[in-house]
């Protein structure tokens, strides 16, 4: 059975880091030309030579988003479910160690925050929770999901990664999308940011688009979190993994977003900066790589940065995020998992982004329930 397990082991971070860093101008140059573009162009786009011309990378990322997804941008809200997490992660609001008052959504609780997000004129929505098999398992989803379904055109969960027969049922009541972070691809990193619950079981969470791919989700989202380890190349192994899911699971859509480590309750600085600079080339350098991926950044990045954001690639964005779960209505006063930076309301971003010209797109796909 083919898994990205396999690839995975025969790369080194810190040669795959080294092979990135020696990089230089004639690579980039090289790259940003290719009509057609492979992981070693990618590695020239996120070296540090690459970071002289991101002016051009950033109109030719224009141009390729323009002719693939014309001027628009999909906005989708996250609805926060529950707060209660079985891992300890060092760099999470959820985490166990927090000594936190915990909360699960109910049933009327969930529809309340429906409610409110539908009046905003969301149709996309992403289901977030902390990892807690034994109150937020696989039957919370399920009921999550048909509860809400005929509200909305798209469901998506990020949530703790589950078995591929649990990916195929939830499927069959109306799961469009999963969300897995890997977090980072350094695997002695990894360990000391998730020393405790299932979460630290590395490999596991690495097959889990495997799992998925089987399944026959629709899609599947990618990303690390930048600041645990050098960006540069989690960004590289992200890249790898998508390559070859993509031709693994041909029939599949990908996404990628964006995180970067945020202040929560505890707080943990990162290891290694992103800058906005940084975003911005490794948001072009995904763009290069590949024109049909659907790029995405969230309310962690500031008003400015989100505003510049639909001319650079991207063709996903939240608006007006809540962090906590029942933060739209039910408990606004709940723990948030992260701070936002991005506080507007969906009228604003909806009136900024239709300013420059660019068409908000509320569903794009249609539901048969």
């Amino acid at each position: 059975m083919t898994n990205f397990k396999d690839i995975f082991l025969q790369y080194s971070w810190d040669e795959v880091l080294q092979s990135i860093m020696d990089k230089d101008s004639n690579d980039v140059l090289r790259a940003i030309e290719n009509p057609k573009r492979d992981l070693e162009d990618f590695k020239a786009l996120i070296s540090p030579a690459a970071s002289n011309y991101i002016e051009e990378m950033a109109v030719e990322s224009n141009r390729i988003t323009k002719k693939r997804f014309g001027n628009t941008m999909q906005l989708f809200a996250p609805m926060y479910l529950s707060n209660e997490c079985q891992n300890i992660c060092t760099y999470c609001g959820f985490s166990l160690t927090n000594k936190i008052p915990r909360r699960t959504l109910t049933d009327d609780e969930i529809l309340k925050e429906v409610a409110f997000i539908k009046s905003k004129g969301f149709d996309t929505i992403l289901l977030v929770t902390g990892e807690a098999n034994t109150t937020v398992g696989v039957s919370y989803f399920k009921n999550a999901i048909q509860l809400i379904r005929k509200h909305f055109s798209n469901i998506s969960i990020e949530v703790q990664p589950l078995d591929e027969d649990e990916y195929k049922l939830l499927s069959e009541h109306g799961l469009y999308g999963v969300l897995v972070y890997q977090e980072t691809y350094h695997q002695e990193e990894y360990k000391k940011h998730h020393p405790k619950g299932k979460k630290s079981n590395f490999f596991y969470r690495l097959e889990t688009p495997d799992r998925l791919g089987r399944a026959g989700v629709h899609k599947i989202g990618l990303g690390a979190l930048f600041g645990l380890e050098d960006w540069r190349a989690d960004s590289y192994f992200t890249a790898l993994h998508l390559a070859y899911l993509k031709k693994t699971y041909w029939k599949t859509k990908y996404s990628i977003s964006f995180p970067r480590l945020r202040p929560f309750s505890g707080g943990l600085d990162p290891k290694v900066e992103m800058t906005d600079r940084d975003l911005v080339q490794t948001i072009c350098a995904y763009r290069l790589l590949d024109e049909d991926l659907e790029l995405t950044i969230s309310t962690r990045e500031s008003e400015v940065f989100r505003n510049n954001a639909s001319h650079l690639g991207i063709t996903s964005m939240s608006a007006e995020s809540k962090t906590n779960p029942g933060g739209y209505v039910v408990d606004p006063q709940s723990l948030d998992q992260f701070e936002i930076s991005d506080e507007r309301s969906t009228e604003e971003v909806v009136g900024m982004l239709r300013n420059k010209g660019v068409d908000v797109v509320w569903k794009d796909w249609e539901s048969f329930w």
